[in-house]
């Protein structure tokens, strides 16, 4: 079984989406308000409430559009690659 051009695209846009993936998750900061976090509740504040023009935002932002793709590329790739395979 010889490979064709496009198994190589779709192999480099799956890694190249995979390590953009896991920079902006790295980048991320940490969620977590521990356990009094949880029993007082979250206080909002100025900065919670603009939090769509953040780069916090922008990153969680790329990382949703990034994880999109590669899910998608990785089904399409998975389904047609079996049936040309045949």
């Amino acid at each position: 079984m010889s490979f064709e051009w496009y198994h190589y695209l779709v192999g480099a846009i799956l890694i190249i989406s995979s390590i953009v993936i896991i920079v902006t998750v790295m980048l991320q900061q940490s969620q977590q308000q521990g356990l009094s976090g949880a029993i007082a509740g979250g206080s909002d504040s100025f900065f919670d409430k603009n939090k769509g023009r953040t780069t916090e935002a922008k990153l969680a932002k790329i990382t949703k559009i990034f994880a999109g793709i590669f899910f998608v590329l990785a089904l399409v790739a998975g389904v047609v690659f079996t049936f040309l395979s045949k």
